[in-house]
């Protein structure tokens, strides 16, 4: 054991102790305590524990970080836990890291499923789009079925294929290659493919990750990179900032990656879903007071592939004061009670954005006023679109809109 590293994280695959290297054999030999589930203490000839010449055995309890105080108290003595693949790869190496100081770790890691399935494929992992449906909301691979797309996706269980197969078949993409790989790297590998159309594959194990090549038709539903879904996208009552301006919108929000948005007066919650498909790592706070407006901000959500916003019912300002600050804040209703943009500016930090969109004259009169005393811009959006005038077409305006936008010094 390295000095001062009393915690080593041994990725382990379906090849057991063979696949492991002569280092990796001997920290698992001279530790006192292996910690691992219940697969992995067996592929490690630990599932009995407890034998004599053997460390002492635990098992992974639910949840899993409820075995932190028993690791912590083995601080300083040789402990290895055992982990599928790379264990800081959708592994249990990031939840340790966070209790754990680095230095006080030594991981080796085996062969990630995404690179042991690129391998058996021949696909270029920095191509391939890699994610773990594995504890994670089904949803969140809708964002990435894209034309063209090559997809690697750790499944659930066994029924993920399944699920996978027919969602692309429903959006349209049911000429989509499956390519289900089981239990890699040891003695029941099996891979085997269907299309999405046609998808039959029975008794899949549940150690499995699934690769998709990703075809879409004439009329598949994707969901395009830019801000600005067409407004049939969402499930509305009319409470929704209409797609171009919109796309305006988020545009003067300017989204980065990992940055958090509150959607003050979500409505439909299509500023804040946007803001989300803007970057997988970016988080929404969606504040709304009234509850059937709540659940239809989740029910689009979750079709649109970011079932990972928060909804926070309630009125802001009162709503807004026990949540984590926002890198951004976008006030689509409220924006008439001057509580809520001083709530908003004062808990932004230093770079922070704020819009308001207002359309009655009111309302532009305030954001006149907070545009003299914070600062900023305001724009004037006017949008018109063409409608029938009997035989002709004419341009129907909507109703103009004064956007304030400003950035927090």
């Amino acid at each position: 054991m390295t000095p001062g590293r009393w915690l080593t994280i041994l990725g382990i695959g379906e090849d057991g102790l063979d696949g492991l290297s002569p280092t990796a054999r001997r920290l698992l030999a001279d530790a006192e305590l292996v910690v691992g589930g219940e697969r992995h203490l067996a592929l490690a000839g630990l599932a009995g524990g407890g034998a004599s010449g053997t460390p002492e055995t635990f098992r992974w309890p639910t949840p899993l970080t409820d075995a932190l105080p028993a690791l912590l108290s083995r601080r300083g003595r040789p402990v290895v836990v055992l982990a599928t693949g790379d264990p800081f790869f959708y592994g249990v190496g990031t939840t340790l890291a966070g209790r754990i100081p680095a230095d006080e770790m030594l991981c080796i890691p085996g062969p990630s499923a995404f690179s042991l399935a690129a391998s058996r494929l021949g696909w270029s992992q920095q191509e391939t789009t890699r994610l773990s449906l594995h504890g994670r909301a089904f949803e969140r691979v809708l964002p990435h079925l894209q034309p063209r797309a090559r997809i690697l996706a750790l499944s659930w269980d066994g029924t993920t294929p399944g699920r996978l197969a027919a969602t692309l078949t429903a959006r349209g993409m049911g000429r989509s290659r499956l390519t289900v790989l089981e239990a890699m790297g040891g003695p029941r590998e099996r891979i085997r493919s269907a299309l999405a159309e046609a998808f039959d594959l029975g008794d899949v194990d549940p150690l499995n990750t699934v690769a998709v090549e990703v075809v879409a038709g004439p009329d598949a539903r994707t969901l395009p990179l830019t801000p600005g879904l067409p407004d049939d996208a969402f499930e509305h009552d009319g409470q929704i900032t209409k797609r171009e301006l919109r796309a305006v919108t988020l545009s003067a929000l300017a989204p980065r990656r990992g940055e958090r948005l509150w959607d003050i007066g979500a409505g439909s919650g299509s500023i804040g879903i946007e803001w989300m498909l803007a970057d997988p790592a970016n988080r929404t706070i969606a504040i709304e007071p009234r509850p059937d407006r709540a659940a239809r901000v989740a029910r689009n959500a979750a079709a649109l592939g970011v079932p990972d916003l928060v909804i926070v019912p309630g009125e802001a300002p009162a709503a807004l004061a026990d949540l984590p600050d926002p890198d951004a804040v976008f006030i689509g209703g409220g924006a008439g009670d001057p509580g809520v943009v001083d709530a908003g500016w004062a808990r932004l930090a230093s770079g922070g954005r704020l819009v308001v969109n207002a359309v009655t004259l009111e309302t532009q009169a305030q954001v006149t006023d907070w545009c003299r005393r914070f600062g900023g811009e305001l724009v004037s959006i006017a949008i018109a679109k063409a409608v029938p005038v009997g035989s002709f077409l004419g341009w129907k305006p909507a109703m103009p809109v004064v956007q304030w936008r400003a950035i927090k010094p």
